[in-house]
């Protein structure tokens, strides 16, 4: 049984330089931001509210016509600069009502398993952490060049892909906080869990063209994985 009240946001600016309007580029035939704001209407048994917090007045049109409520954000949290901790925080000082946790869902990861939150938001609440965070698998071989030569940094020369040592990276997938966390400038806290996540979905991180090509790849093959 869910004990807490909980809002979902959404950042999404307007301006995208690599990729413009890159927020709300079509993946199957729904705006980028869309699939996050489903994905969040989908889990209605743990979320609260939805909101977009957003500088541009198409992706608020788009966000209001799939179900979910609009924080317009200032031009100074609009820029290249602008984090998203200061982002988060003001969306929770502006939205209406108290919320115990904050899930934040970044547009440009658009496809998540479906069960992911239901069992992320299990675990903050049994494991009694003040945050949590999704992160996969990294199966690859990482160096560096320093003055013209290439030093392995998690591997020896020589050594097999399955005896490296387990390193995760952030996936994006989804993040989850305390309110009270986010006021005071925090996404992660010390008390933070990594939900490892090792699916498809968790490869897919839009940014460029080639990547929603991708996506629309994945999304096509894998959507019952």
């Amino acid at each position: 049984m869910k004990t807490y009240k909980t809002v979902v946001i959404i950042p999404a600016r307007g301006g995208s330089k690599r990729f413009k309007k890159k927020n709300i580029q079509l993946l199957n035939g729904l705006p980028l931001l869309v699939h996050s704001i489903n994905y969040a209407k989908e889990n209605k048994n743990i979320v609260d509210a939805i909101y977009v917090s957003t500088d541009d007045s198409e992706i608020e049109s788009i966000a209001i016509k799939a179900g979910a409520n609009v924080i317009k954000r200032p031009e100074i949290l609009s820029n290249d600069t602008a984090t998203t901790v200061s982002v988060l925080k003001h969306a929770v000082q502006n939205i209406k009502g108290d919320y115990h946790f904050v899930v934040l869902l970044q547009p440009t990861n658009p496809l998540r398993p479906k069960k992911l939150l239901k069992e992320a938001y299990e675990i903050l609440e049994n494991e009694n952490c003040d945050s949590l965070m999704t992160v996969s698998r990294n199966h690859q071989k990482f160096g560096k060049i320093d003055k013209g030569a290439f030093v392995p940094f998690n591997y020896t020369m020589g050594q097999r892909s399955q005896d490296l040592e387990p390193l995760y990276f952030e996936n994006g997938l989804l993040y989850i906080t305390k309110a009270s966390a986010v006021l005071n400038n925090k996404i992660l806290t010390k008390n933070n869990y990594p939900l490892i996540v090792n699916h498809p979905f968790a490869s897919v991180d839009v940014d460029t063209e080639e990547d929603l090509k991708y996506a629309e790849f994945v999304i096509k093959n894998y959507s019952n994985a």
